[in-house]
């Protein structure tokens, strides 16, 4: 679980930043989404016991739903921060990501288990 708390500080951190460090070809809604894609990632690879398991629906969505929450999380956390606001648009962008990423999770767990047989 190491991995995805890192990660998770490094969102907050990112995220206490008046202005994030984005490249300018990358969109603010692109950011969040392709964050919390990386997050689910992390998430759904602890939940499961790492890169070597596969992860089952079950771990999938408890990766999305962890994701989710914490991205609802850190909307209301930039509420606090100067410059920055939270949005329901961006946490629809941070839910679509960590989807993304829980169902790459699930597909390489799906994959894992063929490749077992």
């Amino acid at each position: 679980m190491g991995p995805a708390l890192a990660y998770m500080v490094l969102i907050f951190v990112v995220s206490a930043q008046s202005e994030p460090p984005l490249p300018s070809q990358v969109s603010d809604k692109q950011g969040h989404s392709l964050g919390y894609m990386g997050l689910a990632v992390t998430i759904g690879r602890a939940l499961a016991g790492g890169v070597a398991s596969g992860a089952t629906l079950p771990v999938a969505a408890g990766a999305w739903a962890m994701a989710g929450a914490y991205g609802a999380s850190d909307e209301w956390h930039q509420t606090f921060v100067a410059g920055r606001s939270g949005e329901l648009s961006d946490w629809y962008a941070d839910a679509a990501g960590a989807l993304a990423g829980a169902g790459a999770c699930w597909a390489w767990g799906i994959i894992r288990s063929r490749a077992d047989v």
